[in-house]
């Protein structure tokens, strides 16, 4: 950077740099890393493999692709990828990035995260999403558009960044000319030391002192375990803090996105009531479906105490300025995979790790003393794990060997792990990407379909739903409700008023029809944000949604040709629900006599969640689902009706997995064994048509069902 030495010219825009530009450099040189920018450079020249570890808020995220960049000295060489864990770190770190070199958001600087790519000819250093650059690797094995290849927050242990380190260590030795940095905060665990030695063994490791001031803990006198009772300490504890502690920011650690807005709304209530007696603050949410614009006012000056909310994603990616307080729930949000059901259980409210409540508790302590509320007790802090549990050991891994087939590694086992998945999740991958007709079990290969399926930053059993929806003509509406998916909960407010607007937009097929239904709404009304707040819905998720749309199209047009086609959806509601099951047809459950929901996979009992307005007092027999909500009982959030004889269509794109004699005897297979045995008539009946004209080709099962003699049917003989 020519300012270091004195130059008042900006390399990139041959301009004069800006006061703005200068005045963040005296900041920048304050920073924890910039004392050791010679020391990394040196390390950097001597070795093709270096690991830097820091603490959060040291810079490192900012800095050393910056000092990178600097130290190279032609055009030709540039060409810098840093990776990062969390969408919203990729966003900030790239607009801070640009900012402090005095270049505009796409140009010089850019991000790549899912549905968003802000990049162009002139990009030199890209931030993206660690699962971007393995989709970038399918497309360019070797990735050779890169130079310098920069892991950060390692220490996460997202499942993307677990794969790239595995996939990037015999890279290295194929391409001697591409550099390896690998950022984290802390590597003395065991596994990643032997990760290292057989994986990395000529890696150079520097440690950067931390530096740290003071930060005071205050434990809460009892745990906040129930969801309602933890939020209303969350605000009761940042209402207390504005009232009674000096000057400085607060940052509030909560354990989903849907609680941030909602946590705002009430905070603002609360301090509103208090008046004169409380000084100037201003609320800041923080998470993933924020535009950039949103996100990057975490780093802008206030008159007032600054209160950013928001969830773990701000654990270890992120550092903002001048926080003093930090309020953690002591909880998170994640997803696990139950390998014996071939589904996910949506986020599960989990306890967080001794590793992650030190992380939070640090951003109390970047600048001057702070104070760490923690609303659960000192034992239960202790009782803690050491470190969180890595996303390979608790995921579903459908969409890894989905990447692996596309990659060309076929060496499943071998692969280089830090920590080694479960056998059974393996197994059940290729199951599943078998029956979804991605993988061909014959050859050991990825078929065609499977690699269109690779393309979309989407879990296979939605780009599968996506893929065939041309077939039912359905693709816009598939469209709409795979960008619904795709954002966190749309709606805002308590349950009550959730439930409220949920009735205005009520599809008596399901939760996936009344999702299209407020999609097509807000598409109608506008996009109106006032719409959105009269409704009790997020705008921004909406947004989201609408971009992710816009995405989803792209791709189904431009790069494989796919057709977009809609009919009436009075019309077309039976082809929307069979799109939906093409691809979701692992996720079926059956009504059985008790009166609950047994899964056909697993025969799991399930209840619908209370957030569903899917059935109202009405139960159908048959219904499909995304995921269930493991707690006490096991909920399913987002169901959708569909018919039994569907099923056991032998010309379905599901047909392969419905072989009925593999299942074990249970009610719904006596049913779908009697629906077969009725639809495989039927279809008889219709090819040679009965001479007295009772049955002809307008036959189906109901007209069947009447003439069927009574006892072959069970259901008239019952009657009888």
């Amino acid at each position: 950077m020519e300012i270091l030495n004195g130059a008042n010219i900006n390399r990139w825009t041959r301009k004069p740099y800006s006061e703005k530009c200068i005045k963040i450099l005296e900041k920048r040189k304050m920073l924890a890393i910039w004392q050791h920018r010679d020391e990394f450079l040196n390390a950097f020249r001597a070795n093709q493999v270096l690991a830097l570890v820091a603490q959060t808020g040291s810079g490192k995220s900012t800095q050393i692709p910056q000092f990178i960049l600097d130290d190279m000295v032609t055009s030709s060489e540039m060409a810098i990828a840093c990776t990062q864990p969390q969408k919203v770190s990729v966003m900030s770190v790239s607009h801070r990035v640009a900012e402090e070199m005095g270049v505009t958001i796409g140009e010089e600087i850019g991000y790549k995260v899912k549905f968003e790519n802000r990049t162009s000819s002139r990009t030199v250093l890209k931030y993206v999403q660690d699962e971007m650059l393995l989709k970038e690797a399918m497309t360019d094995p070797l990735l050779q558009r890169y130079k310098v290849i920069i892991i950060d927050d390692i220490q996460e242990r997202t499942l993307a960044t677990d794969l790239l380190l595995g996939y990037l260590s015999p890279l290295i030795t194929k391409r001697p000319d591409l550099k390896l940095v690998l950022m984290s905060t802390g590597l003395e665990s065991e596994k990643f030391k032997s990760f290292f030695q057989e994986f990395y063994p000529s890696i150079h490791i520097m440690k950067v002192p931390k530096r740290l001031n003071p930060v005071e803990i205050v434990y809460s006198s009892h745990n906040e375990l129930d969801r309602n009772n933890n939020l209303a300490a969350i605000i009761k504890t940042v209402v207390n803090i504005h009232r009674h502690e000096p000057h400085g920011d607060v940052l509030v650690f909560l354990s989903e996105e849907e609680d941030v807005e909602n946590a705002c709304h009430k905070i603002s209530r609360e301090i509103s009531k208090l008046g004169d007696l409380v000084g100037p603050m201003k609320l800041i949410p923080l998470y993933s479906c924020l535009p950039a614009t949103m996100q990057h006012k975490i780093y802008e000056e206030t008159c007032g105490r600054k209160i950013v909310v928001t969830t773990d994603i701000v654990e270890s990616s992120l550092t903002i300025d001048g926080i003093s307080y930090v309020v953690d729930s002591g909880f998170v949000k994640k997803k696990v995979f139950d390998p014996k059901l071939y589904m996910d259980s949506a986020l599960v409210m989990s306890a967080i790790s001794k590793a992650s409540a030190d992380m939070r508790s640090e951003h109390a302590g970047r600048t001057i003393r702070g104070k760490c509320f923690r609303l659960y007790t000192e034992e239960s802090y202790n009782n803690l794990d050491q470190e969180t549990c890595p996303e390979i050991l608790r995921s579903n891994l459908t969409n890894m060997i989905l990447s692996f087939l596309k990659l060309g590694i076929d060496d499943f086992l071998f692969f280089g792990y830090v920590d080694s998945p479960d056998m059974e999740s393996l197994v059940r991958a290729f199951v599943t990407l078998k029956f979804l007709g991605a993988f061909d079990d014959k050859n050991c290969k990825i078929t065609y379909l499977g690699e269109i399926m690779s393309a979309f930053p989407l879990e296979p059993q939605m780009s599968k739903m996506l893929l065939v929806s041309p077939e039912f003509n359905c693709s816009e509406e598939i469209l709409s409700i795979s960008s619904m998916l795709s954002v966190p909960n749309c709606f805002v407010g308590s349950r009550e008023e959730q439930k409220e607007v949920k009735a205005k937009f009520h599809s008596t097929h399901g939760d996936h029809l009344t999702l299209l239904n407020i999609y097509r709404a807000y598409k109608q009304n506008k996009e109106d944000l006032t719409w959105c707040n009269d409704n009790f819905i997020n705008y921004w998720a909406l947004k989201e949604a609408d971009n992710i749309r816009q995405d989803l199209t792209r791709i189904m047009m431009a790069t494989f040709d796919l057709n977009l086609c809609s009919t009436d959806i009075n019309i077309s509601i039976n082809d929307i629900r069979k799109s939906i099951l093409a691809g979701y047809f692992l996720h079926v459950a059956h009504l059985d006599t008790t009166g609950n929901y047994i899964t056909f996979e697993g025969n799991k009992v399930m209840n619908f969640h209370p957030s569903s307005n899917c059935l109202d007092d009405h139960k159908p027999e048959w219904i499909i689902f995304n995921e269930f909500v493991a707690t006490d009982y096991n909920f399913i959030p987002i169901v959708t009706t569909i018919r039994g004889d569907w099923l056991v269509d032998s010309a379905a794109p599901w047909s392969t997995y419905y072989q009925l004699s593999k299942f074990p005897n249970s009610e719904a297979k006596c049913i779908l064994e009697r629906l077969s045995a009725y639809v495989s008539y039927a279809r008889m009946l219709k090819e040679r048509k009965l001479a007295d004209g009772k049955l002809g080709k307008h036959a189906n099962i109901s007209t069947f069902h009447r003439l069927l003699p009574y006892q072959h049917n069970r259901k008239r003989k019952q009657r009888l």
